[in-house]
Order: structure tokens, then sequence, then C-alpha cells
């Protein structure tokens, strides 16, 4: 049993956790016995002061991410358990010690068990990144746990917390390396190399939960003039030349994204039929004029929360208008939302208002979400943040 401050709910609040969903929300409290800590453990009670789970408590509206429904104490044994069962998983999956692909998402949040808590491993190369203080506090346990379960493989991890930290937290964060000290590698995915530099990166360097979707695309992608939007590092450009496109054309408002897609390119084609162009995707797309066989709509997150919803969900019918718009007759549309406040429902909405802007038939081939090493925990459904359409346009 845990010894860790109480935090009794109010009656009828526990019912949510008795369903396993990961979250208490600051609203359920009733009380907490003594003084805690933001980041600390605590143990949660219900009413009638029976045992219902441990997790860390943070200020804000979530309140507690659950670690364990079981009263134990959450120490490095733990730890080396929770992570050690994700690895196991992934190797199930056939990601680990895989000659074709060396990088995936090795911790996954709630559908890991570890509210708060990324890690992707590249190659040799572990990225953490912290989106709770309970989980920045315990990041040395984290690192322990990385270090016992990959030492014949890991030579690196680094620290990516200090834009993921809540913007409440007194505690500040600070990226950096907590073992090793490589900035920068290259990975392998599906047979084709990618450069990730996980210092200067966007999120952890690279988006792994985007690798069916890319190789989905290399499926349809022979002789086609592809235009990859938002393209970042170039994964879905790669994929497309790897798939046997006739042009790619890769957009992004970011110099740093495009150098970084051109390296990429350049990697696995030093010469290709692929151009590069920084520009604001919108006003690239409107004048696109129906040169395109497949667009990739690929945007950053439109909505982080609620308030900016009915915005985002504007912009995402605006962007699938005027790519439905441009497509050739015949043509794809791979188009994605990453935002977690956007409902599958939302999304789909969005791009059929968008669809009836642009006035042609449309029809959907196929309904795309993250791979399976980014699972969704069954209790909490919120985790299913990636969604997709490929949409055939005549």
């Amino acid at each position: 049993m845990n010894k860790y401050p109480r935090v009794i709910l109010k009656s009828g609040k526990e019912q949510s956790l008795q369903r396993f969903h990961p979250w208490v929300f600051s609203g359920a409290i009733k009380e907490i016995e003594g003084s805690v800590v933001e980041g600390e453990g605590v143990s949660v009670y219900t009413n009638k002061g029976e045992f219902l789970a441990s997790g860390h408590y943070q200020i804000g509206s979530i309140a507690i991410r659950i670690l364990s429904f079981d009263n134990i104490s959450i120490d490095q044994n733990f730890w080396n358990d929770t992570i050690g069962k994700a690895l196991q998983l992934r190797k199930s999956l056939g990601l680990y010690d895989n000659q074709n692909t060396n990088a995936f998402r090795l911790v996954h949040g709630e559908g890991d068990g570890l509210p708060g808590l990324i890690i992707d491993l590249y190659n040799d190369t572990a990225v953490v990144q912290m989106h709770s203080i309970g989980m920045y506090r315990d990041q040395e346990f984290v690192a322990n746990a990385l270090k016992f379960l990959l030492s014949k493989r890991l030579k690196s991890i680094y620290s990516k917390s200090e834009s993921t930290m809540p913007f409440k937290s007194k505690v500040k964060a600070s990226d950096g390396f907590i073992f090793g000290g490589e900035s920068s590698g290259e990975i392998i995915e599906n047979a084709c190399r990618f450069n990730i530099d996980w210092v200067k990166g966007q999120k952890t360097g690279f988006f792994l939960d985007q690798r069916d979707n890319r190789k989905l695309l290399g499926e349809y992608s022979k002789n086609k003039a592809v235009l990859n939007m938002f393209a970042y590092t170039g994964g879905f450009s790669v994929y497309a030349l790897n798939g046997g496109a006739s042009l790619v054309h890769s957009v992004d408002s970011s110099t740093p994204a495009i150098e970084m897609a051109n390296k990429n390119v350049a990697l696995n084609f030093p010469s290709s039929n692929h151009t590069s162009y920084t520009e604001d995707a919108f006003r690239f797309l409107a004048n696109a004029e129906g040169m395109y066989d497949i667009i990739i709509l690929d945007p950053p997150a439109f909505a982080k929360h609620n308030d900016a919803l009915r915005n985002a969900l504007q912009g995402y019918k605006k962007l699938n208008a005027l790519g439905i718009e441009q497509v050739k007759p015949g043509g794809l549309i791979f188009t994605f939302s990453c935002s977690q406040v956007v409902s599958k429902n939302d999304f789909r909405l969005a791009v059929f208002s968008g669809a009836a802007l642009a006035r042609r038939k449309v029809r959907i081939l196929h309904q795309v979400t993250q791979p399976a090493d980014h699972p969704v925990n069954i209790y909490h459904p919120e985790g299913e943040y990636l969604k997709g359409l490929v949409l055939f346009v005549e």
C-alpha cells in the first residue's frame, strides 16, 4: 500500500474512475487531506473512504492523472514494469529490431497508462516529452527505466518539455540531454531514410503518427503529380517519390522545414523531380490551377482547445474546399486533422462542407487514423487525435 496524500471525491463522482477513465477533474474533488505539492503523487478515495486509484496531482481543470488503479507505490519498479509493457507491445507489432523501420512511439500517454508522457524512439535515441508537472518531476524514474530496458540499444535520452508543460505551472522546464548527447540522427521508416533533429525540430523531431498514411500515399503515387501541403520535413514527399510519382511539390511557410524536406528528398533520391516552395499554403493552393493528381492536406493543429474549435472547423472547411477545387478530375485528396478537440464527426462535416462549396462529386476511399504504436485507451477516446480521409474527386 502507498502512503500518498488522500484526495476525497464528492459523492457520485467516482463512477468515471470505476470505468477506468484516467483523469479526475477539479470539480469532482470534495477535499484534500493535508497539503499537496503540484506534481506529487496522491491517492483517490470515494466519499465513503474506498480506494480508487493513484496518480499525479496538478493545479487546473484536470486535477489528477491516474497512473494505477491498484493500491501500490509509484516507484522505480512501477516505471520499469509499465514502460516495459509498452515496449513489449511495440515488439509484438514488429517495430523493434526491424531493419526497415527503426523509429516508433514507445509511450503514448493515456494509451499506455502513463498520462502526460510521450516517448519517441529514433533508432538509438529516446526523445521524452512531459505534458504534466508530475511526469516532469518523475523524469529521472523514466530515464532509469529507459536505460534499464534499452541498455543494448540506447545512446541518448533527450528531454523536450519546455514547450509542453502546462502554462500555469510554476515549474519551468528546460530542454536538454538526460543521457548521452547526440542532437540529430538518421532513421529508416518503411525503407525510406530521414534526417531527424530532435533538438530544433517540431514536436519530438518527426511526425511518427503518419507512418501508415505515408505508406498508403506511396501505393497511389505511381506516375502521379503530387502536391504536399504543410510539408514540414517532407515525409509524404519522400514516400510519393518512392512510389514512383512523376513530380512532387513540397510547400511549407517555414524555411527551416523546407530545408530539411530538401535534405530528406536528397538523402533518398539524389536526382529527383522534386521542387519545394516556401509559401503560404492557402495562397499557393488557390493558384494550383488543376495540375495535381494527388494533394496532401496535413496542417498543424488548427485548434488546441475548445475555445478555438469554431474557427478551426472554418479553417478545415476553407482548406478542403480549395484542395477539392484544385485537384484534377479523378484525383485524390489526403486530408487530415491532428487537433484533439476536433472529433471525427466534426472533421468529416468540415470536409463535407468544403466539398459542397467546391461543387464537385467526392467519394471517401479510406478513413484513416494514427498507427498502432499510438494506441488509444478504450476508456479514454480523447486519445484518438489523428483523423484523416482519402477522397476521390470526380
